[in-house]
């Protein structure tokens, strides 16, 4: 048997196998007064451009004037009182004294000085001065990084409870790791599971200290039952949290513990932390690991495993006895192991999982796109579509490029035709924008542009909206390739979600290289999934 934990390296060329449409993917180890000021000069500007069209009457006009003036100097002297009145409060704030401890104490917290925050903190209660939940959180912060200050961390905390203080959840979390500092697991738990009945819900943060806690006395059940805990309040454990969950269940030997955070790891983490792959190795190189696992097994369930899963892995348990060979290696271009020669598969998506996604990208981009009608495109998607590939336009014409370069598109687009089984036009989405100035007004590429639209390969996002829901819609719900060099890494892909969306990338971006020598390029997905296998 063979356990592998592989740095990968992809670098892969073009695969017609990837333009299938297949919900198949992959698993491995301004500010106020400017603006009254522009105000005020439009209004005076009115005035005047409104008198001019009009009869003149001298007297009417320096009665005007003199209104206009009047009129002009009160309210500047309203606002210039105003503005006193709005000055002297903040002055005022700034020297109220729980303003002046908040300053103070968040520059201990800055440099550590956990000796100055305390006698601040004793001077305040001296002087009446009324503390809030930001003093007191920065205090057990600091105090949870010394060892000799825990208990009066608590002693703090407690007094945070006669003063009525409400906590909120950087109180419990930052209380837990006093518990924790303490090396007192169950406290730091009783405080996370306390966190509900102050209407409070909990974070992956708040569970840490209770977590590594049990973990690193070697109380695995107690582990579990925070891991529960977490799953309960609607909390997901991420890689650090499964690699501590993992190490202790191999330590205890509690194989079945071991094989589910394996198979949460392979759902959850990419590639592997060193940490994780030293703690999955310390588990295959372990006498237990040799001991377990079936003798025989019934070849059909587990080829049916295989296959219900997407490839990659069987989900029936442990299978074989005797030791395993750990070793470390590296795959090649084609993903075939340098160790053992066995290729690692381009593992499918579920395609449910995919219709769901498909679905809750749908509800998120017309949410945000109420003002422009998502809904308009999807009707237009369902009559054109499916594509084999969707080309995100604006990020291909400035590829590599300082003007926008439809030519550059237009190459790309016929290699995509080339390569497609179906021989159709790749969807090209480009903003309005794009497609009516600049550039787009040459006769070529003029034309260019009608070819595409009568093919009904040619999609215009509307004025004010963002074209990124467009193109990445249109590759999900076509089960299709993506071209575009965009990361995909900024706030509206974080609304996503980090779970199914890596995964979809990585099986259908295609991403465009450049090279002095055959200029652009498509470098397409890579013929194997980096996950777990």
């Amino acid at each position: 048997m063979l356990l592998r934990v592989a740095s990968v390296s992809p670098k892969t060329s073009l695969f017609l196998s990837h333009f299938r449409r297949s919900s198949s993917n992959t698993l491995l180890l301004h500010s106020k007064c400017f603006r009254y000021f522009r105000l005020c000069h439009t209004s005076s500007f009115k005035l005047i451009f409104n008198v001019k069209n009009r009869p003149r009457n001298p007297i009417s006009m320096e009665r005007k004037a003199r209104h206009f003036s009047t009129a002009s100097a009160e309210a500047l002297t309203r606002n210039s009182m105003d503005s006193g009145s709005r000055m002297s409060r903040k002055k005022a704030r700034r020297e109220a004294p729980e303003m002046i401890l908040r300053v103070r104490l968040d520059q201990c917290s800055k440099n550590g000085d956990l000796a100055e925050a305390l006698r601040l903190y004793e001077e305040a209660r001296a002087n009446s001065v009324e503390l809030n939940v930001h003093h007191y959180n920065v205090l057990f912060y600091l105090c949870s990084s010394n060892l000799e200050s825990l208990d009066k961390g608590f002693e703090i905390f407690k007094q945070m409870g006669i003063d009525k203080v409400a906590p909120n959840e950087a109180t419990f979390t930052n209380v837990s790791r006093l518990a924790a500092a303490k090396e007192d697991p169950e406290l730091a738990f009783s405080l996370v599971k306390q966190m509900k009945d102050h209407g409070i819900a909990p974070k992956l943060r708040s569970y840490g200290p209770a977590l590594f806690g049990f973990c690193k006395k070697g109380m695995a059940d107690k582990a579990y039952e925070v891991d529960f805990h977490m799953i309960n309040s609607g909390v997901s454990a991420e890689e650090t949290e499964l690699s501590a969950l993992l190490s202790v269940s191999s330590q205890v030997k509690r194989e079945g513990k071991v094989y589910e955070m394996m198979h949460r790891l392979r759902t959850t983490v990419r590639q592997v932390s060193e940490e994780t792959a030293a703690a999955v190795e310390d588990w295959f190189t372990s006498t237990k690991a040799a001991e377990v696992g079936a003798e025989k097994w019934d070849v059909r369930n587990v080829n049916k495993g295989i296959l219900e899963g997407g490839g990659g892995w069987h989900g029936q348990g442990w299978l074989g006895k005797g030791n395993w060979r750990v070793v470390r290696t590296r795959m090649n271009e084609a993903g075939i192991c340098q160790s053992c020669r066995e290729k690692l598969v381009c593992i499918d998506i579920d395609p449910e999982e995919t219709e769901n996604f498909s679905k809750s990208l749908a509800k998120l981009a017309s949410e945000k796109e109420a003002k422009t009608n998502f809904a308009q495109f999807q009707g237009w998607l369902q009559r054109h579509g499916p594509f084999d590939a969707v080309v995100d336009g604006a990020n291909l014409g400035l590829a590599n490029q300082h003007v926008f370069s439809f030519a550059q598109i237009k190459r790309v687009v016929n290699q995509l035709r080339e390569i497609s089984p179906s021989k159709k036009l790749p969807l090209v989405v480009l903003h309005r924008a794009r497609v009516t100035g600049g550039p787009a007004q040459h006769p070529n590429n003029k034309q260019l542009l009608e070819s595409w639209k009568k093919a009904g390969a040619l999609y215009a996002t509307p004025q004010g909206s963002n074209d990124d829901w467009y193109w990445l819609y249109a590759a999900v719900s076509s089960k299709c390739l993506l071209v575009t060099n965009d990361e995909m890494r900024d706030h509206l892909f974080n609304l996503l979600g980090n779970s199914f969306f890596p995964r979809w990338k990585e099986k259908h971006q295609v991403r465009l290289q450049y090279s002095s020598e055959e200029g652009l390029t498509l470098r397409m997905p890579p013929p194997y999934s980096s996950v777990i296998q």
